[in-house]
């Protein structure tokens, strides 16, 4: 008979119950166990149920948090393959020289991170002894294990490479002083040290969420046949707060959606970030498992060290997983200052059953326990996390791996809220850690106060151990390598001639002009398979479904379902070995998809042509940081911002409103930005961007850079490439600036002793110039040159290479006033742009110089409304126009005024 007392379902419950009287018998049985046994009890039985559930395949809600242990007990630990003494003089060795590097090199003021690498130093240590394929493994060959070290451990690496004979003594007393040559960079830079460095990861959140792309990048090439890179895993080491940077998780479900058992995740659980604790009155590990857990990926703990065995094995109530799961993290910290008479009074005292227990410790093992014992700071434990994530398949793996920020520095560093600031250690810290670490280093080596370096030989146990791990797994890491490729050919002439004849009376956007160019590039029998179209989520905005049927959207499962516009020509087509990246709505995740495909030729040996299509008001507003992590990460591609400007795209208003992009862009030394206005434009920078970054680059040329184009939607016959352009054209539109065509070649006919003004536009704005050509000369009898602006940004990098040369008595002269020089009459610069974007080369331009954009926030309207309210449509140039002659003499002052009655402004 069912019991009234037990719980009844909700009147909202949906689900059927089609045996209400057993149901009814269980929660009984539930409820007696709690009265009999209580509720640890009771909840231990439930958890252990659901346990055989999901180990039977019922499909149950996963648990999101297990209890406060290690997820792998000691007795399952595998052996450690390799000599654990040796390693641990290895390991004391390098967090020697770590600690010793920021300690000299603070004197000249430069900073440094100590903390860090001591708490993460077997972490880093047994991947390396064990697990971290290099570039020659055989299984990996050319590609290896890719690593995204933790930025702040980036001594303990350089102490490694120290220690094995990559880097010297000079080097790391060059740490973070790298204007003199022979430095080494604060953090992992490709850019400053490319040998060494493969990913930047210390703008904090970057890194795992590029780790999750590069894992995923490997199963598209080896998908694609383009490589085999099944044998790659992909390593990234984190803070635990780090993990709060919402781009750390921004992708975790990504990851386990696309079984990316390649990638393991090693977070640093040391419970601090910079200031203090990461969550003083919670516990990070526990959150940080739900989280992981709730995305899919499979979690590792790895808290406790062998000494908290015994307290587990006298653990008979469960009473100390009961404490250890409610203490937060704050109190943790506070345990490791602590004395044993704390320790027991606080942590122990809180329960009957623990304070029996404390009876059966000595201080000692207390203070072992709670000061020294981390699941983090045992080979053992790491080995046995790192073997069962690479066992794991189906999904990633997190290892949370529990340490102590400043871990063998000494008690004025240990778990101390300040030691991400403190930058080094004295004498006598070093010499208690000298001690602590049994190494062979004499009070005499001190020499003036400062610390000495320490190795034990090139030719010792140590070294000779340390190397012939890494032969074994393939050859030293972290490694950098650029790889002898040879130049892509170069593509067929006809794709980019096809545009010099322009589109007739067709009307044609520059952004449909580019996808059509990448349409032909694609079908290059020699390049073609090596584009890889990313696009998050408006491809039909930007006219690329036409590339869906034909190249397909990537999808590691293919498509297991009949797409609903299976009968139409550019239907809906994933497939497994998929050109297209299609993000959804992440420009994010798209950026972190063109940074892996953009350094494919380093990483892998395989050079591939990312281009990237996005609104241009979400590139690099949004994604900047990358943006700069692209360039150093020496990336190679095309940037391609969309739907460009603030007054083109109709209605949609402020916040899609581009007006500032090329400013951001022109901070960034590895961005090559160009706003084209013609179709023959875009062309002409493909072609030249191809050749510098994947051909032959021309002496002096850095091949590792990337462009970002602007192009725009606003649907317009495209004209033909002037006729007899010939190489001056092409330069032209290469270097930045051209003229387009004279009064006299656009049949205006202008009097003799016409005034005459040039006219710069860029991007679309060169239309309203165009315009404003012909309105000058058949209403006002004024003479205007238009110029087209390809790059206002290269012009000004050219000025200021310029500039250089002459500081060093060279004579050279800025190519912006070459082409310019002997032009008549002022110059007037517009562009959909906010004004200094154009007139980032106004100290250049010997003529009078004035400029038109769009500054302030953008606006909805029509086209035409939003360039008359900016003053940048062909009536407003053509006052500007009037007024620079004005100011000149050379027009009368009222036809200004005349002028501006006449068009309403």
């Amino acid at each position: 008979m069912t019991d009234p007392k037990a719980i009844q379902p909700s009147e909202l419950d949906q689900l059927p119950d089609r045996d209400p009287e057993e149901t009814a018998e269980w929660q009984a049985s539930l409820d007696a166990v709690t009265k009999a046994a209580g509720p640890h009890r009771a909840a231990y039985l439930m958890r252990r149920t659901l346990e055989r559930a999901e180990g039977n395949g019922i499909a149950l809600p996963k648990l999101l948090e297990t209890d406060y242990v290690n997820t792998i007990p000691t007795a399952a630990e595998p052996v450690v393959d390799g000599d654990e003494a040796m390693e641990h003089r290895i390991a004391a060795w390098n967090r020697w020289n770590a600690a010793a590097m920021v300690t000299r090199g603070s004197k000249h003021g430069v900073g440094g991170h100590i903390a860090t690498f001591a708490s993460a130093a077997w972490l880093y240590e047994t991947g390396f002894n064990h697990f971290f394929k290099g570039k020659e493994s055989q299984e990996s060959p050319g590609s290896g294990d890719q690593l995204y070290i933790q930025g702040h451990a980036s001594p303990g690496i350089y102490a490694r490479a120290f220690l094995d004979g990559r880097l010297n003594e000079g080097h790391l007393d060059n740490f973070r002083r790298e204007s003199g040559g022979n430095g080494l960079p604060s953090y992992p830079h490709p850019r400053r040290l490319p040998w060494l460095w493969e990913f930047p990861t210390v703008s904090m959140g970057l890194g795992p969420l590029s780790a999750i792309y590069q894992a995923r990048f490997n199963r598209y090439l080896t998908n694609r046949s383009i490589k085999d890179v099944s044998a790659s895993h992909v390593w990234a080491f984190l803070g635990d707060g780090e993990m709060d940077e919402p781009e750390s998780t921004a992708a975790l479900a990504l990851a386990s959606r696309e079984g990316l058992d390649n990638l393991t995740f090693v977070i640093n659980c040391n419970l601090q970030r910079l200031d203090g604790p990461v969550r003083a009155n919670f516990k990070i590990v526990q959150e940080l498992e739900a989280q992981f857990r709730g995305a899919g990926w499979n979690v590792i703990k790895t808290l406790w060290g062998t000494a908290w065995d015994e307290l587990f094995q006298l653990d008979t109530t469960g009473a100390l997983v009961r404490r250890l799961r409610e203490v937060p993290d704050a109190q943790v910290q506070t345990y490791q200052t602590r004395d044993a008479a704390y320790i027991r009074a606080d942590f122990f005292g809180k329960d009957p059953a623990l304070a029996e227990m404390a009876k059966l410790l000595s201080d000692d093992r207390i203070l072992e326990c709670f000061h020294l014992s981390r699941g983090g700071h045992e080979s053992r434990k790491v080995y046995a996390a790192y073997k069962a994530a690479l066992a794991h398949k189906g999904a990633p793996t997190v290892i949370l791996a529990q340490t102590v920020k400043g871990f063998t520095l000494g008690e004025g560093f240990a778990s101390k809220n300040a030691n991400h600031q403190m930058k080094k250690l004295t004498v006598d810290e070093f010499e208690q850690m000298r001690d602590l670490l049994e190494l062979p280093i004499k009070d005499s080596d001190f020499v003036d106060g400062v610390v000495p370096y320490g190795h034990p030989g090139a030719d010792s146990p140590e070294v000779r151990y340390l190397q012939e791990r890494r032969a074994a797994l393939g050859g030293p890491a972290p490694a950098r390598r650029t790889h002898a490729l040879a130049p892509l050919p170069a593509p067929s002439e006809k794709a980019f001639t096809s545009f010099d004849k322009g589109s007739g009376s067709q009307n044609v956007a520059t952004t449909m002009a580019f996808v059509r160019l990448v349409k032909d590039l694609v079908r290059d029998k020699e390049t073609g398979r090596r584009w890889v179209p990313i696009v998050p989520d408006e491809a039909r905005t930007f006219g690329m479904e036409s590339l869906f049927p034909s190249l397909g959207i990537y999808s590691p499962k293919g498509q297991t379902y009949e797409p609903v516009d299976r009968d139409q020509l550019m239907y809906y087509k994933e497939a497994k070995d998929g050109q297209i990246l299609n993000e959804g709505i992440t420009e994010a995740g798209s950026m972190a998809d063109f940074i892996a495909a953009s350094t494919s030729y380093s990483t892998h040996g395989e050079a591939m042509i990312p281009f990237y299509i996005f609104y241009s008001m979400f590139g690099w507003q949004r994604t900047a940081d990358q943006m700069w992590q692209l360039g150093d990460q020496l990336g190679r591609g095309f940037l391609v911002g969309a739907t460009a400007g603030r007054t083109t795209l109709t209605g949609e208003g402020l916040q899609h409103a581009d007006g500032h992009s090329p400013v951001i862009a022109a901070t960034n030394p590895a961005a090559l930005s160009y706003d084209p206005a013609f179709a023959y434009e875009v062309a002409m920078i493909v072609k030249d961007g191809l050749r510098r970054m994947y051909g032959e680059a021309a002496p002096g040329e850095d091949p590792n850079v990337f462009y970002y184009l602007t192009v725009y939607n606003e649907p317009i016959p495209q004209p033909a490439k002037p006729a007899g352009s010939g190489a001056d054209i092409d330069e032209g539109i290469v270097k930045g600036l051209y003229r387009f065509n004279t009064a006299e070649s656009a049949g205006l006919s202008p009097a003799a002793n016409a005034p005459r003004i040039q006219l710069l536009g860029s991007g679309t704005a060169i239309h309203w110039a165009l315009e404003a050509q012909r309105l000058l000369a058949e209403e006002w009898g004024v003479a205007a040159d238009v110029w087209s602006a390809t790059s206002w940004t290269e012009l000004r990098r050219d000025a200021l290479e310029a500039d250089a040369a002459l500081l060093r008595g060279e004579e050279r002269v800025p190519y912006v006033r070459q082409v310019l020089q002997g032009a008549e009459g002022p110059v007037l610069a517009v562009s959909d742009y906010m004004r200094q974007v154009p007139d980032q080369i106004a100290q250049w331009v010997e003529q009078d110089y004035s400029s038109l954009g769009a500054d302030g926030f953008g606006l909805s309207d029509t086209r035409d409304a939003a360039r008359r309210y900016f003053g940048v449509d062909a009536e407003s140039i053509v006052v500007a126009a009037l007024a620079q002659l004005a100011r000149r003499g050379e027009v009368k002052g009222a036809s200004v005024k005349e002028a501006r009655e006449r068009y309403g402004l």
